[in-house]
């Protein structure tokens, strides 16, 4: 491997001095653009790059719209390529990588190559590669082992191709990769064809859900395939003139003039076409497009173009009737969702995703403790959304038997097997028909198991036990799991196939010991349990040495365990007000035990012995001593617990609550 970097960088400098390379046109220029414009020294091997989580988010987030659209691209690609050793990158204008599908057996490798979530790929920082090399030039190019700019790179094979919005601008690269591949660049080839054919179809993609409100003109060149595969699509308003296009027509058309009004002289090539009038480019105007619908002929619907005279065959999708809307009220969190936070940021921000989603047709993997309230987010999906009155089916696949599985799943036929209903079974995926399949602890399904789902959610058809031909399905996927799939995959214990199946979109819900709207959420538990058992008076209040109680316990269990304690001290509470002798026994001992409760007129009777902290939490502010102790010895958290004769946890809970954030970690 040195010896092959050496030689690769002893070539990198000839061409750096001037000397000609064999390599392709496009690879000798990006180098030297390497050499004159991004100072880059050939003999500088640099690490892969990798955003943190947040500086990721961003990214993610001003894509938010196109990453949804292109999920199906990238998921589709990978259907074909699977098994043949590559990954999948998706990265914005930029060069960061927003969205990743790949082996995740080969997960370390992966990311020390740089073939990761959050790598950038620029040319003016990682130098010759398929990504950033496409960001410069716009155009989808093979980047083969020596071909790339920096050594380290040298054994990686990379095919990128360009995604433009339906403005002509740059949107995002598609890039398939490997971490080897044979040496003949012509075995790429085939790589090539294909990411160009997905980068074309997301273009497509993304544009037609843009503009779903406005005339779509599908254009191609063959006959055969004019309503199935479009080479050339605009998008135009109800003036007649170009709102959008795809880059395969931003070039055909800008490749010729385009005729002017009378009297002068053509527009210049490559104009935009943003604002033209379709008589300026076509032999037709916009009250012709109702000629051009699906139920004319297509030997009926030909068009020119106005310049050239070239001959095309012409689809005309007519937007959508108008909506007739009631009210101009700014749009908020459909209601099932906004009932599900009271104010804690991390919340907020998951049901404002979740909002986005109600609809969309890709799976959703919830991902939290358990107790944190998955199952209450989908349900909140469901009903948020189109599908709200249809079933909502929950399944437990950890509680699936292994033998019983296709059964209870998909069903079965009279008299299938030896025991089976003479009427036969729906299953739960066909009794989920035109609603929603929840498959909650998805990863704690055993591996066998999995195989069988893997093609219900490919295919969305299932075959019952006993038939011979398979049914469809129409349902919306939510899964839900506590553990690390990404880890179960590495381990061998989740399939790679189906956790990209799941994860279209991922939610993650904080833990209740990290929410900072706890005390709404006790008031709306006590609210409901209240309610649920069909009381008139209000809901008996909690002191506030009970709350302060409740505030201060970490709960492990999360809004699970929460439910539980409230359902306890509702039932043994004697007096108006639910107090801490109310509560379980081990959440009113932790708290005093920690030296959060404050006395009041029900404080339970002080305990004869309290450790230090409780009495330096008594004697004035708990903040400011706390914050003393740790001082004292030099922030260190084990010093001050053991100073104080308490737990670490400890000392952590209270850092958390007080907000104290030590100085190192305070940027």
């Amino acid at each position: 491997m040195r010896q092959a970097q050496a030689a690769h960088i002893d070539e990198l400098v000839r061409v750096a001095i001037g000397e000609r390379t064999a390599r392709d046109a496009i690879i000798h220029a990006s180098w030297r653009r390497c050499v004159d414009e991004h100072k880059l020294d050939p003999e500088v091997l640099r690490e892969a790059r990798i955003l943190t989580e947040g500086r990721l988010r961003e990214h993610r987030d001003a894509l938010d719209d196109f990453l949804h659209t292109a999920r199906f691209g990238l998921e589709m690609l990978y259907r074909q390529i699977s098994g043949l050793g590559y990954v999948l990158l998706l990265t914005d204008a930029k060069g960061v990588t927003v969205d990743f599908i790949g082996d995740l057996t080969f997960n370390n490798m992966l990311r020390q190559a740089g073939l990761y979530l959050g790598a950038m790929w620029s040319e003016p920082q990682m130098g010759t590669c398929a990504v950033g090399t496409c960001i410069a030039t716009g155009e989808a190019l093979t980047v083969h082992l020596t071909d790339h700019f920096d050594a380290t790179h040298i054994p990686l094979t990379c095919t990128a191709a360009p995604v433009f919005d339906p403005t002509g601008e740059l949107a995002a690269v598609l890039d398939i990769s490997a971490l080897k591949s044979p040496e003949p660049k012509q075995s790429q080839f085939l790589a090539l064809q294909l990411v160009k054919s997905f980068a074309h179809k997301i273009e497509i993609a993304h544009l037609l859900n843009r503009f779903r409100r406005d005339w779509i003109l599908k254009l191609s060149a063959s006959l055969e395939f004019a309503d199935i595969d479009p080479d050339y699509v605009l998008a135009v308003d109800a003036g007649g003139r170009i709102i959008g296009f795809n880059n395969r027509a931003r070039q055909l058309i800008g490749r010729e003039p385009v005729a002017g009004p009378e009297g002068r002289p053509p527009a210049r090539r490559n104009a935009s076409l943003l604002g033209r009038r379709l008589d300026e480019v076509f032999d037709f105007s916009a009250d012709d497009l109702p000629r051009f619908t699906h139920s004319q002929p297509t030997t009926e619907r030909v068009v020119r173009l106005a310049a050239s005279g070239t001959m095309l065959f012409a689809e005309a999708l007519p937007p959508p009737p108008p909506v007739q809307r009631q009210s101009a009220a700014p749009p908020s969190l459909p209601p099932p969702l906004r009932e599900l936070c009271g104010g804690d940021t991390a919340m907020r921000d998951v049901v404002g995703r979740a909002a986005k989603l109600v609809n969309a047709q890709m799976s959703l993997l919830i991902h939290g403790e358990t107790g944190t309230g998955k199952e209450h987010l989908a349900k909140a999906l469901h009903a948020a959304g189109a599908r709200a009155g249809k079933p909502f089916v929950a399944v437990n696949c950890a509680a699936l038997p292994d033998t019983l599985i296709e059964a209870e799943l998909f069903g079965y036929e009279p008299g299938a097997f030896t025991g089976a209903s003479a009427k036969g079974r729906r299953g739960l995926v066909l009794e989920a028909d035109g609603g929603t399949l929840f498959l909650d602890e998805i990863g704690d399904m055993p591996l066998a198991s999995q195989t069988r789902l893997l093609r219900v959610l490919a295919e969305r058809e299932v075959l019952p036990v006993g038939r011979t031909r398979p049914v469809p399905v129409n349902i919306r996927v939510i899964a839900a799991t506590h553990r690390d799939l990404v880890e179960e995959v590495k381990a061998g214990r989740f399939r790679d196939d189906l956790y990209f199946r799941l994860n279209g979109a991922v939610l993650t819900l904080p833990p209740l010991r990290q929410r900072a709207d706890l005390e709404w959420l006790i008031g709306r538990l006590l609210a409901a349990s209240h309610a649920g058992e069909g009381g008139r008076e209000p809901p008996k209040p909690l002191s506030q040495t009970a709350l302060n109680a409740l505030k201060a316990y970490a709960w492990p269990g999360n809004i699970r365990e929460l439910v539980n304690a409230l359902d306890y001290a509702c039932a043994v509470a004697g007096g108006p007000v639910i107090d801490l002798g109310d509560l379980p026994e081990h959440i009113a001992m932790a708290a005093d035990a920690d030296g959060w409760l404050q006395p009041g007129p029900h404080a339970a009777p002080a305990r004869p012995e309290v450790h230090p902290f409780s009495v330096a939490a008594r004697d004035g502010d708990p903040a400011q001593q706390l914050q003393a102790v740790l001082r004292t010895h030099h922030w260190n958290v084990s010093a001050a617990a053991r100073a104080l004769n308490v737990d670490r946890t400890t000392i952590h809970r209270q850092m958390r609550r007080f907000g104290i954030v030590p100085p190192n970690r305070r940027n």
